[in-house]
């Protein structure tokens, strides 16, 4: 039976690509600890390979330092270099994760950044924006919202 539970942190944020054939795949590296004798640990490096569906999901939701559960089966794919000189490389072809860690925090902190913006109009008696707004309301608001550090400056 080849069969990987697998619990860790994602090492960097996963790299999502579309294939020519249309599919969706999705790489992230998991560490997880093994407990040696002593109450030593060491750290072991998983690659993990999601596809189509679960790659979007991976994709968009996982991030750098979150604590993922992992399902899946070993693989171990071959090739030749340019040089003829033969490569392998083991992975976890995941079928199940689970983010046990909540949302990446830049996400969280954007997600509630625009409910505060939402519940501030609503206080006015103004209803959120259905459209999105213009490129050129900038310049006639006088604002600049691509400059994050005047925003930072201005709010300490």
């Amino acid at each position: 039976m080849n069969k990987v539970f697998l619990t860790g942190r994602l090492t960097r944020d996963p790299e999502m690509r579309s294939l020519a054939s249309g599919k969706n795949v999705t790489t992230f590296t998991v560490a997880s600890n093994e407990y040696l004798s002593g109450g030593r640990e060491k750290a072991e490096y998983s690659n993990v390979v999601t596809w189509d569906r679960l790659a979007e999901i991976a994709g968009t939701y996982l991030g750098k330092g979150q604590q993922v559960a992992v399902e899946g089966r070993l693989q171990t794919r071959s090739w030749d270099d340019e040089r003829g000189q033969r490569h392998w490389k083991t992975e976890v072809v995941a079928s199940h994760v689970e983010m046990l860690s909540g949302r990446r925090k830049k996400d969280y902190e954007a997600v509630q950044a625009a409910d505060s913006l939402v519940a501030q109009a609503e206080r006015y008696g103004e209803a959120p924006p259905t459209e999105p707004i213009p490129d050129d309301a900038e310049a006639a608001l006088g604002v600049d919202v691509d400059d994050e550090d005047d925003a930072e400056g201005a709010a300490a």
